[in-house]
């Protein structure tokens, strides 16, 4: 593709960057700056000219090349990567999101360093988190830009939140760059702070003034559904989550969990009951997608984050249960992830287990649910610790 002097400085080459945001990026004539700080993928892209994203959908598999690209450690060769974002058109960012704030120091200097006359660039963090570029744009401003900066920093940069929907599954040994992932997408992204000026042109998203309903529906829906299976695979010592959902009461598990959050998705943001459900089927169908299996215990990780305040079983059976709604079902899920302690190469598996050992339930549920004890659900979570605490014990 020829160079049509449109940047993008993308920070995370990982999977999701590579074989997501990047795809995306190369279609809409943009080169792609990847910022890291792996010296082995770094050095990887510096090497090769092009690599792979093979997309497997029911219908067989398609392929396209990404080319037109470079590559920075971001640690090691920091100027390099702010001289770049001073003359990008975007800045995206796929590093999960407790790395935000080490990438925030590096796109400050970047932003600071831009000139007022050009257009702002675009900060869009593609992130499976609410406000992940909100997150993003608070370590900025409020950690790493002087004051007196602040209040023209909108000349110099807009932050948009998004929400992105992809299943990138873990990647065959040998895969090199290349990264296979499912055809289905969804990419949405807030219009609102380019109110004065066009967003930037990048094909695949989804422009939308109200992101709230988009991202509530994936987080409560994909994520609750593909976390919900994992949980339940794992403790029927199922191997991946396409095995988990053969058997039919892991399968009726994650049915009732996502009847329950498509009662508050409906309600809450007056989404079709009918187009729900339909969303909901095509969720079930993709995360038990035989082409794209997934180990139980890579979709499970991270147990201490997904069962936080506003994750995709606490956040929404804390809503229900303020309606009076019913829960019992995500309480269920949770409880398996509850019991996902000590799980090789998770180090939140093995807080778990020791926050388990060591806490009262009242105080587990208080520290990892973020729950107060006033909180009509803090009961129900605490019962649901007991059980697991006298299993355990």
């Amino acid at each position: 593709m020829a160079n049509t002097g449109k940047k993008a400085v993308h920070f995370g080459a990982g999977n999701i960057g590579r074989g997501f945001v990047a795809e995306f990026l190369h279609k809409s004539g943009y080169e792609v700056v990847f910022c890291d700080v792996m010296d082995s993928t770094i050095g990887q892209l510096q090497a090769s000219k092009s690599y792979k994203v093979i997309q497997v959908g029911a219908e067989g598999e398609s392929t396209s090349t990404i080319s037109n690209y470079r590559a920075i450690n971001s640690r090691t060769h920091e100027a390099d990567a702010i001289k770049e974002i001073i003359t990008a058109d975007i800045v995206t960012c796929s590093v999960g999101p407790k790395i935000l704030k080490f990438i925030a120091p590096v796109i400050a200097k970047g932003v600071d360093a831009r000139s007022n006359d050009a257009k702002p660039v675009a900060v869009i963090a593609c992130e499976n988190a609410i406000g992940a570029t909100d997150t993003l744009a608070n370590h900025i401003k409020d950690d790493h830009t002087p004051d007196h900066r602040l209040e023209d920093h909108h000349e110099r940069a807009r932050y948009a939140n998004s929400a992105i929907d992809r299943i990138v599954p873990a990647q065959d040994p040998g895969m090199g760059l290349d990264v296979k992932l499912e055809k289905f997408y969804e990419w949405v992204v807030d219009r609102t702070p380019f109110a004065d000026h066009e967003p930037p042109a990048i094909e695949g998203i989804k422009w939308v003034d109200n992101l709230i309903p988009y991202i509530e529906r994936k987080l409560f829906t994909v994520n609750t559904g593909h976390a919900a299976a994992a949980y339940h695979g794992y403790n029927k010592q199922k191997a991946t989550v396409y095995d988990a959902l053969q058997d039919k009461e892991i399968l009726d598990e994650v049915r009732r969990a996502l009847a329950e959050t498509s009662t508050l998705i409906v309600g809450k943001h007056g989404i079709e009951a009918s187009e729900q459900n339909q969303y909901v089927e095509k969720i079930i169908t993709r995360i038990g997608n035989p082409h794209l299996e997934d180990a139980v215990e890579r979709v499970g990780r991270a147990p201490l984050r997904k069962l936080s305040r506003r994750e995709r079983f606490i956040g929404p059976a804390a809503e229900l249960a303020e309606l009076g709604k019913d829960f019992k079902a995500l309480l269920d899920a949770a409880e398996m992830a509850f019991r996902f302690q000590n799980v090789d190469g998770d180090e939140e598996s093995v807080d778990l287990a020791k926050i388990m050992a060591e806490k009262t339930p009242e105080e587990v549920v208080s520290s990892v649910c973020g729950l107060e004890s006033s909180h009509p659900l803090f009961p129900h979570v605490v019962e649901v610790v007991k059980t697991v605490q006298a299993a355990d014990a």
